[in-house]
């Protein structure tokens, strides 16, 4: 058995003293973990021999992701094909608080470590599971990430232009929101356990919930009787101005102005304040029939003056509105008075070990 040790410091240990365990492997379930582990949690990962396959996963064979995913744990390597290293993992999990594990039935039931089998033997573990269909049910044992979660849940339908194909996420939503709704359900079951005198729970989390989640207000205000809805490019049915616009100097904004109060400052900026504009666009009702028309001035107002004039004047005008920016630029600066967003990991590539857990700020 040998071990090592990645931690980010954390300045709020909110969670110190909780032992976890971590079984799984890949990018949604060890997220949860990591995140766990940046309030204050003693997290132990566990690995086969040669590491988990995420550390070679990338150019060069050097994983990047496991600076995100492998951040705050220690690590224990054992031989999961001998008696001893499955002796040492079931001890393991017996002196575990938390468990987290996304390997299929039929190989943690070889490992003795399904949530049933786990909890026999220590009927105080919280054993969360992610799986992209549920622990149960027709679809338990089908292979899935968080990709193929976005498509079963209808995201990806909803996701790109109107006349093009169906569009994934240049990021890994759903793995992501997989881990997260993971970690409230984890907190959950351990406030039931150690605040309320509970025994331990099984977490089964899957990976398409989440997403429905975020489909709320697309479910929420469609009807069975109408087509189902599509796909809308950077504007939504039900709110207006909402859209990615060009400025004069080819910068992009995001604008999203789609409240009454909003809309009425927007057309006094945008020099259409009259009773006739809002008459079409002073009410949500009203707008909505006319948000064509109200989307096309907002744009060609952008489209005529620097970005950053039209930043600063919607800005000024209490109109929600940001500057798209990249990876780089987004990644580089934090808001004023704000923990940074990425900081370099010690093997010199950049981790963006705080975009877990850490966005959440606690005095």
């Amino acid at each position: 058995m040998s071990t090592s040790k990645m931690r980010a410091s954390s300045p709020v240990d909110a969670l110190g003293g909780l032992r976890v365990l971590d079984l799984s492997t890949y990018f949604a379930a060890p997220q949860l973990s990591a995140m766990l582990g940046d309030f204050g949690a003693d997290v132990v990962k566990v690995e086969p021999p040669g590491g988990d396959p995420i550390r070679h996963m990338g150019r060069e064979g050097r994983g990047r992701m496991w600076a995100l995913v492998g951040r705050n744990k220690r690590s224990v390597v054992l031989d999961f094909s001998a008696a001893s290293g499955l002796e040492r993992l079931r001890a393991l999990t017996r002196a575990a608080d938390v468990i987290v594990a996304n390997q299929p039935h039929a190989l943690l039931d070889q490992w003795g470590c399904a949530p049933e089998a786990i909890m026999a033997r220590n009927p105080s573990a919280v054993v969360a599971t992610i799986t992209c269909y549920g622990w149960s049910g027709p679809y338990a044992e089908r292979p899935g990430a968080g990709s193929m979660a976005e498509a079963f849940a209808g995201l990806t339908h909803l996701t790109g232009d109107p006349a093009g194909p169906p569009t994934l996420p240049s990021a890994p939503l759903g793995d992501t929101m997989a881990a997260v709704s993971g970690l409230v359900g984890v907190l959950l079951a351990c406030y039931h356990r150690d605040a309320l005198g509970g025994s331990g729970q099984h977490v089964d989390v899957t990976m398409y919930e989440p997403v429905l989640t975020i489909l709320g207000s697309v479910i929420g205000s469609w009807s069975p009787d109408q087509p189902a809805p599509g796909r809308t490019g950077s504007r939504v049915e039900g709110g207006v101005p909402r859209n990615v616009y060009c400025a004069g100097d080819g910068k992009w904004l995001v604008l999203s102005g789609t409240t009454d109060a909003q809309v009425a400052r927007l057309l006094r900026l945008i020099d259409e304040d009259s009773p006739e504009t809002r008459a079409r666009f002073g009410r949500s009702e009203d707008r909505l029939r006319h948000a064509d028309e109200l989307d096309g001035l907002t744009a060609a107002w952008i489209a005529g003056r620097p970005g950053d004039d039209a930043l600063s004047a919607f800005l000024a005008a209490r109109i929600p509105v940001a500057p798209v920016r990249t990876i780089r630029t987004g990644g580089e600066c934090s808001c004023p008075g704000r923990h940074p967003i990425c900081r370099p990991h010690r093997d010199g590539c950049a981790s963006l070990v705080r975009l877990s857990a850490k966005d959440t700020t606690t005095s």
